[in-house]
């Protein structure tokens, strides 16, 4: 009975260190230097469409109040007639 119990203990022990190695080469960082972790951060982001063109948006956002505005006109227009 002793003899299983040490058997046990030696494969949990085992696989402890391995699981520390692991642990180990997993902390390790894919990137040389900061500059790279940046590229590839904004290269993700634009992947995203984080960096849109924000003229274009600024010119959408007053296409659409300016229609909004028309349509109150119009709708103005022909309540009062």
């Amino acid at each position: 009975m002793t003899h299983v119990r040490v058997a046990t203990v030696e494969a949990d022990i085992a696989a402890l260190k391995r699981a520390a190695e692991r642990a180990g080469t997993a902390l390790a960082c894919l990137f040389s230097c900061s500059d790279e972790y940046e590229a590839d951060l904004i290269r993700e982001r634009r992947a995203a469409g984080a960096y849109r063109n924000v003229a274009v948006q600024h010119r959408r956002h007053w296409r659409w109040i300016a229609s909004v505005v028309f349509t109150g006109v119009l709708v103005f227009a022909f309540l009062m007639l």
